[in-house]
């Protein structure tokens, strides 16, 4: 599409002007009538400071271009010029293409140029504030830091070190630091940011004191409280869960299907598309399904911005909106278009799940009638059974073939402590390496165990499949594979086994690859994942028994590619061959592309080509750190930042630098036609329309506690009430958490169906020992009356006075919940 655009006959009236002057002024004020930015415009004319506001204050902005005869004006926010003139926005690369003579333009060479370093090659490094770095200090390793035992503490030291070495993870950790934010205790994500910003800062001490994370983590679970050895399995599932508790943000269905990796899930049915990829299903084709089952399916997403005719540029909402033409789309200001009315279902996502998360597609099949039954469900890590002779025999004659790895040692534990037992220990391990693998027997490779874990399971004696269809126990066959595979693969081996009686450890060595782990066996035909080889980042180790032991970690660190042992403060530099040959517990993958790094490097350059445009563009910069650290970062997604009216929701725009890079055009129309996504956004302002909706809410919520305060006061001082009625504890503290702004969502119709208890003839009474709280009949009307549900639960005055202590209780519930309100 061609460029349209007439030549401005009013550009030689700008003066000279810098890009730093702009956004010294963009700090400041309007000169008329003192309000503040965002959006104020700078007068272009020769020699002429004024500063004036926009549309969305009293417009002196405009009133000065006209009482002035001053043409041209520039957004102090988007830095895009408006001719009052031409009536139209003009762009100052026509002003060279007019007089190519003249110097470059107005605005100097930084213009175009990143706020930051997003784009950087290396993946990690952290800057000492108020210091520059240099190439040198970007290749120098970091990340090396010990962390101290706290007693006992060595498995929670050796998951953070393998966490710490994870890049997409640590990466947004150093460069996202703004959107670690969270209202919920213990606020461990602010400690573990502060543990990740300590490791690896340039100016590294030898080890670091992980308390702050130590603390927190046992508040979250007691398991973890005292000095006994724990699994570092479960710290991390419990760390994971946590950080991601309190970074996770609801993702609404609608911005979900658009704008999402993870697109909608469309029912097909109770039979899979790909049942007839396994073996042992044998479903008939002319039988008819009668479940859902639901997968997950990509497409992607035109671009949400069209042409529209021009108006002014202001910090309101625009009503119509300016244009460049670019290769394939017209831009326009930061407007979501509502593809339609949708309910809107929601579900969370957070750093961990984008990083950690896949998804299994698990089929059941009844052997009599053939039904398929189908669930997807989500995984953070793999728990992989170790497989011994007889299974590896039916799995090596089966339609799964290990691929090689890298030749490993066999490896035991330890069976006993104390010198003797190190000593025997040491000199074990010595003459294990001396002797080739096939001397003990079989080796098990990682890939056996997977296929282990996906291997098709029979449903029979005591585990029969109880059939919807047939309405029965039936014989079945459970399998199960990948739909969707993570970022970085966590897999955990089972070593270990616990009866009732004791509890034992496998001791079997597993081999496995440090490079080109291939999945591909083991996906769903509709597994939406385009890379399925991987990478070792980090392996942890457990040198021991069942009882007791140590936990050490082998990490790659990212700058220097080097291998080092991770021994709680001892961290030593060691070969690939001493982690091929570990004893893995639990090992981190990451998706292995080439091509991921040369499309770095390539924006890299494109970000650095100097243009003589103003038009720059806003992008969320958590999207960009998946850029910076993904194999597959999926479509942008800048409704991260947006609210559903497409401006910036009121309480993010404070901190609003921390959720968005700016970027020049010729870096977003790279990303945008490589990755879709979008919406295009060069225009920030605060909605009013979610202005409005939090003053309505702040101003419900208030009457209905201020209510609520009042009618409870009269009750307290009314001496023998003629009837009292009772209210469900648990709907009463969903209320509160509602007007008390700590939930967002009003809570349902009233519950009381947990403490209500039916006599004959339909009478209710409260059950004995139940939750419940006690209110008047003016209180249970006005809340009634609000939000429905029942049932009515009234205690009359005779019966009340029978049930005195209880009451009183009941009284004292209500009181203690609302003293703090």
């Amino acid at each position: 599409m061609g460029d349209s655009r007439e030549i401005c006959s009013h550009l030689d009236s700008i003066g000279e002007v810098t890009k730093e002057d702009l956004l010294l002024k963009s700090k400041g004020t309007c000169q008329s009538c003192g309000a503040g930015g965002p959006n104020l415009w700078a007068c272009l004319q020769v020699a002429c400071p004024y500063v004036g506001c926009g549309e969305s204050f009293a417009d002196h902005s405009t009133i000065h271009a006209q009482a002035k005869k001053h043409n041209l004006t520039v957004n102090l926010t988007t830095f895009r010029v408006w001719c009052y003139a031409c009536e139209k926005e003009v762009f100052l690369d026509q002003r060279l293409a007019a007089h190519p003579p003249s110097p470059p333009s107005k605005f100097s060479e930084q213009e175009t140029t990143l706020p930051s370093h997003p784009l950087k090659a290396v993946p990690i490094a952290v800057a000492d504030e108020g210091e520059s770095e240099s190439e040198d200090d970007d290749l120098k390793p970091r990340g090396l830091t010990g962390l101290k035992n706290l007693g006992n503490s060595c498995y929670m030291n050796a998951a953070l070190q393998a966490l710490s070495n994870c890049p997409p993870l640590t990466q947004f950790f150093l460069e996202c630091g703004g959107l670690v934010r969270t209202d919920k205790k213990p606020a461990l994500c602010k400690s573990y940011q502060k543990l990740v910003s300590e490791v690896w800062h340039k100016k590294r001490p030898s080890y670091v004191v992980p308390t702050s994370l130590s603390h927190g983590i046992k508040l979250v679970n007691p398991m973890f409280r005292g000095y006994a050895q724990q699994d570092t399995q479960e710290f991390l599932r419990c760390l994971m869960d946590q950080l991601h508790e309190e970074l996770k943000e609801p993702v609404a269905a609608d911005v979900r299907d658009s704008d999402s990796s993870d697109s909608e899930e469309k029912r097909e049915g109770d039979r899979s598309p790909s049942e007839d990829e396994f073996l042992s299903c044998d479903s008939s084709s002319d039988r008819e399904p009668d479940n859902d089952a639901y997968m997950r399916c990509s497409s992607r997403p035109c671009s949400p911005v069209h042409q529209e005719t021009h108006s002014k540029l202001s910090s309101s909402p625009p009503r119509s909106s300016p244009v460049r033409v670019g290769p394939s789309y017209v831009l326009k200001k930061a407007q979501v278009l509502a593809a339609g009315k949708k309910k809107k279902e929601l579900r969370y996502r957070s750093v961990i799940s984008d990083i950690f998360d896949g998804s299994i597609l698990s089929l059941v099949q009844c052997l009599t009638c053939d039904r398929v039954s189908t669930t997807v469900e989500t995984f953070q890590d793999l728990s992989l059974p170790i497989p011994g002779k007889e299974d590896l025999a039916k799995l090596h004659s089966a339609i799964y073939q290990s691929v090689p790895a890298k030749p490993g040692a066999c490896g035991d534990s330890y069976t006993s402590q104390g010198w003797i037992a190190f000593i025997m220990e040491y000199i074990r391990r010595f003459v294990v390496s001396c002797i080739p693998s096939w001397f003990w027997g079989p080796v098990v490779t990682l890939e056996d165990c997977l296929a282990a874990f996906f291997a098709a399971d029979e449903l029979k004696g005591d585990n029969m499949y109880s059939c919807e269809r047939c309405k029965k126990l039936r014989n079945g066959v459970k399998y199960c594979k990948v739909l969707r595979l993570p970022e970085i693969l966590c897999i955990h081996l089972k070593r270990f086994r616990h009866e009732v009686m004791y509890s034992f450890k496998i001791n079997s060595h597993v081999s496995f690859p440090l490079e080109g782990l291939d999945l591909q066996p083991f996906l769903a035909k509709e597994c939406v994942s385009q890379i399925t080889t991987y990478d070792l980042l980090s392996v942890i180790c457990h040198h021991g028994t069942a009882g007791s032991g140590h936990y050490i970690a082998y990490c790659q660190n990212v700058i220097n590619g080097q291998w080092y042992e991770f021994d709680d403060q001892y961290v030593t530099e060691v070969h690939e061959t001493v982690v091929q040959n570990a004893e893995a517990y639990v090992l981190f993958y990451r998706k292995s592309s080439e091509e991921a790094v040369m499309e770095r490097q390539h924006v890299v350059s494109l970000a650095t080509t100097k243009e003589p445009s103003l038009l720059q563009f806003y992008i969320s910069r958590e999207w960009l750190n998946k850029f910076n650290t993904f194999a597959e970062p999926g479509p942008i997604t800048n409704h991260t930042f947006l609210c559903a009216h497409g401006g910036i929701p009121p309480n993010k725009y404070h901190y609003i630098d921390d959720l968005v890079v700016i970027l020049p055009q010729n870096v977003w129309e790279y990303l945008y036609n490589r990755f879709g996504g979008g919406p295009a956004v060069n225009h920030l302002y605060v909605c009013s329309a979610c202005q409005v909706e939090i003053e309505a809410l702040a101003k419900r919520r208030r009457i209905e506690i201020d209510t609520f305060i009042k009618l409870n006061k009269a009750f307290q001082a009314e001496e023998s009430p003629s009837v009292i009625y009772c209210i469900s504890m648990q709907w009463f503290r969903e209320w509160e958490a509602f007007v008390k702004g700590k939930d967002n969502e009003p809570p349902g119709p009233i519950d009381n169906s947990k403490i209500a208890l039916i006599k004959g003839g339909g009478h209710i009474q409260v059950k004995q020992g139940a939750d419940y709280g006690q209110i008047s009949e003016e209180t249970w009307t006005y809340l009634n009356t609000l939000y429905g549900g029942g049932p009515e639960i009234a205690i009359r005055q005779s019966i009340a006075q029978l049930q005195e202590p209880e009451n009183l209780h009941g009284e004292q519930k209500i009181e203690a919940e609302t003293r703090a309100v």
